[in-house]
């Protein structure tokens, strides 16, 4: 397995060589490369993070590698959730120290996803806030998603295939329409399942 990367290898990799437009596309090949040459750091991420996390740019690499690498690296695997508790910790601190306000948009949005990614309405409540606040538009409206569909179900319907979890007839008829992107197009709304 390859060694250890740094916080700079990280996030260049995520914001320059992936860039924005990857950020949310699914693709195979773009897994199996983040498998390839973050999986031993993920695997140490604990330790990893406690080290890097003390500057922006750290705390930023380590929100791509606990938050976001893992739904890469494990589509469809409980893994892919794993290290959301640590994500949000990291999350937590670096907001703290300002370190979220010193890394421009987008990359910015990186510290507020944690909260989002998360099955707790306190924290759903706390991403609509932090991107109310800190990047208000297009990601606004997707924290407002995420939160309502919390809102409405209590966790995502779109987990529920990877946690072994069994669909409730509403999160099934979200999943027959398209899953999260019916709700982002328009094409279903939470409020016709009432």
């Amino acid at each position: 397995m390859p060694l250890n990367k740094t916080p700079e290898d990280i996030y260049r990799f995520w914001l320059e060589e992936v860039g924005e437009k990857g950020w949310y596309e699914r693709s195979d090949a773009l897994d199996a490369q983040i498998r390839d040459r973050y999986m031993a750091s993920w695997q140490q991420a604990e330790r990893l993070t406690a080290d890097w996390a003390t500057t922006p740019e750290g705390a930023l690499a380590s929100l791509i590698l606990t938050d976001q690498f893992p739904r890469n690296m494990f589509r469809d695997d409980p893994r892919a959730f794993a290290t959301d508790d640590l994500a949000r910790r990291i999350a937590n601190d670096a907001i703290a120290a300002g370190h979220d306000l010193r890394i421009d948009p987008p990359a910015r949005q990186f510290f507020y996803l944690p909260f989002e990614h998360s099955e707790d309405m306190t924290d759903q409540d706390r991403a609509v806030e932090l991107f109310t606040e800190f990047m208000p538009g297009e990601n606004q409206r997707h924290a407002e998603l995420h939160r309502d569909t919390i809102a409405k179900f209590g966790r995502f319907p779109w987990r529920n295939a990877a946690l072994g979890r069994t669909p409730t007839d509403q999160e099934t008829q979200v999943m027959q329409a398209g899953g999260y992107s019916a709700l982002v197009s328009g094409k279903l709304s939470l409020a016709d399942l009432e």
